[in-house]
């Protein structure tokens, strides 16, 4: 397995007062796999993110990356790590060096890991970059000289040419208008086939997610609530909240179902509610929800897995 998320716990601050992000997640991502893990903001997708490539350290869990456990590496093994592993994230601007033009913005990952000469770094930058859609005279702006949707075609490139195995995506096409959106999925799609490339691709577009997706993971709260393939989630939804967010997105490929519109908004994650996080908006609930958190599991012959107590 290329990257494996066991039992994952993220919580920032103190009593009472403490944010408990991400709570029990177990997740993987295979070798040449596509996994999307939707949700609202708020959910905890992007701490789980840092954490899959040890940015943040979790209070609980193991992290491994193709069977090494990255919180017993350091130095020159995790750097060779790095290498191979590289993260698009989800505002470019922060990302980016604003000190460094577009070109040496690129270049950077190559030169730190001692890859080919001046002049070959200087050619798979551009390459790289005209693959993103990029055109030659931006080569030496800086970051406040371009776009949002710019800025997040020059933080995908910069992932992209050291040609890892494992990306990690978070929200890596929501600031990209339709026709360089489609460019850089297909782009990923390309390497994802070519380079065997394993994505763990965050994001709240649903559509986005049925062009893609392998498989897809539903975050609410910080937890695992329904896990399958495309085809299962996206067909059959089992869990309720997986049913409203589909029920309220657009296109030819969901299925045709009412529009749900749930009462209030997410709770706090610093007071979350007794058993199910979703029950005080859940028009599903019943006592055992209010007192125990159901696991992620499969029931009634199902393939795909949902952490409810009443499936769909």
């Amino acid at each position: 397995m290329l990257l494996q998320l066991k039992g994952i716990e993220v919580g920032f601050g103190a009593p009472p007062r403490r944010v408990q992000a991400v709570r029990g997640v177990d997740l993987d991502v295979a070798e040449g796999e596509i996994l999307a893990l939707v949700g609202e903001s708020g959910s905890g997708k992007s701490t789980l993110a840092r954490v899959a490539m040890r940015l943040l350290v979790p209070d609980e869990g193991t992290v491994s990356y193709s069977g090494v456990d990255l919180a017993r590496i350091a130095g020159r093994p995790l750097r060779a790590m790095r290498r191979h592993a590289q993260m698009v994230f989800q505002d470019p601007f922060s990302s980016l060096d604003a000190r460094m033009t577009v070109r040496q913005s690129v270049e950077e990952p190559l030169i730190i890991h001692r890859i080919g000469t001046r002049a070959t770094r200087r050619d798979l930058a551009e390459e790289m970059l005209r693959k993103v859609g990029m055109v030659s005279e931006h080569d030496a702006k800086y970051p406040a000289a371009l776009s949002g949707g710019q800025l997040q075609r020059v933080a995908i490139a910069r992932a992209l040419v050291l040609s890892p195995v494992l990306l990690v995506c978070d929200e890596p096409v929501s600031a990209l208008d339709l026709s360089v959106q489609a460019q850089v999925l297909n782009l990923l799609m390309d390497m994802q086939e070519e380079r065997r490339l394993g994505l763990l691709f965050i994001t709240h577009d649903l559509s986005v997610v049925s062009e893609i997706a392998d498989r897809i993971a539903v975050m609410y709260l910080g937890r695992i609530v329904e896990l399958g393939t495309c085809q299962q989630v996206l067909a059959a939804p089992r869990h309720p909240y997986t049913v409203a967010l589909l029920s309220s997105a657009s296109g030819s490929w969901k299925p045709d179902m009412a529009e749900i519109v749930l009462d209030g908004d997410p709770p706090s994650p610093i007071d979350p509610p007794s058993g199910c996080g979703f029950r005080e908006r859940c028009w599903k609930a019943s006592d055992i929800c209010a007192r125990i958190a159901p696991a992620l599991a499969a029931d009634h012959g199902a393939q795909s897995l949902a952490a409810c107590h009443h499936p769909e």
